[in-house]
């Protein structure tokens, strides 16, 4: 890694990694990023000074450090394997940092051909929204190398408000899997009961006010609240695709562990009930909607 701020590769430019692309190039890092699914992105921080690569072994090639914010295990996978992927490009003393929420296992897997090219993986999984990261206001459940770690953790205080060193690597996406579970689990609970109060015929601002006022409340009640009282669903940009995944991906976590969770599979049903009506690219909070269905066999 060069004296000066490191070059940075940047793999995955959605939602939240387009914003954190933006917070990253305001602060003055140099970027090479390359096209996943959607090109606007890319285009937007080429027009402000990035270089754009035809593949991930040139984005690790020519950066110090090589960020991932994609959407599932397979898809750092399949960038980071094979002739054109991020690990043929590296040398000693890079540092790969998986953003995503992945599976502890295929992170130590993909650890251990780093670690044999002599760099180093991070997992660095995120909490808040895609606002937040232009603020450079994300929380970063941070493991793996110390060393390599504190090396990053410049870089990734821009990027976070709360920067987390949790351990051996694959730590970050354990303790992220079980907060989303969290995250997801309560979204659900908190979804139904607006949509249950609406067939009672309450006031939901009634009920929201009686909710809020007692220990349940949380920034998960106001999320949903945004969306079922207010119509605003920007308050929690996270897809109930993803959301499935990341619940999928804990109960995974859970039958390895040998502790199949119980709590998780209401969640689980809902999220693939929402996504077989349609609902997987629309936000969390939009789950009102699935549970003002299902009244009607919707």
């Amino acid at each position: 890694m060069s004296d000066d701020k490191p070059t940075i590769g940047f793999i995955g430019l959605g939602a939240m990694g387009a914003a954190m692309v933006e917070q990253l190039q305001q602060h003055g890092y140099r970027l090479t990023v390359i096209a996943n699914r959607a090109r606007a992105a890319v285009d937007a921080a080429v027009q402000r000074g990035a270089a754009e690569a035809d593949t991930a072994r040139i984005v690790a090639e020519n950066s110090d450090i090589i960020m991932f914010c994609v959407d599932t295990s397979a898809s750092v996978e399949s960038r980071m394997n094979g002739d054109d992927g991020v690990i043929a490009g590296l040398t000693p003393g890079k540092v790969v940092i998986d953003f995503g929420t992945s599976l502890p296992e295929s992170t130590r897997r993909l650890g251990a051909q780093v670690a044999a090219k002599g760099a180093a993986l991070l997992d660095a999984p995120l909490g808040r929204t895609p606002a937040m990261a232009r603020e450079g206001r994300l929380n970063i459940m941070g493991a793996g190398d110390k060393e390599a770690f504190e090396r990053v953790r410049p870089v990734l205080e821009v990027l976070g408000e709360n920067v987390f060193y949790f351990g051996a690597l694959g730590t970050g996406h354990t303790i992220k899997l079980i907060n989303n579970f969290v995250t997801q689990s309560v979204a659900n609970v908190v979804a139904e009961a607006f949509a249950m109060a609406e067939a009672a015929g309450l006031d939901g601002r009634q009920v929201y006010d009686a909710m809020s006022a007692g220990p349940g409340h949380s920034g998960i009640m106001d999320f949903i609240k945004a969306y079922a009282l207010d119509g605003d669903n920007s308050a929690m940009e996270f897809s109930i695709q993803n959301a499935r995944k990341d619940i999928l991906y804990y109960a995974a976590l859970c039958d390895g562990l040998r502790m199949p969770s119980l709590m998780s599979a209401g969640a689980k049903q809902a999220f693939l009930l929402a996504e077989r009506a349609g609902m997987g690219q629309r936000h969390v909070s939009e789950m009102v909607d699935f549970y003002r269905g299902a009244g009607d066999g919707t």
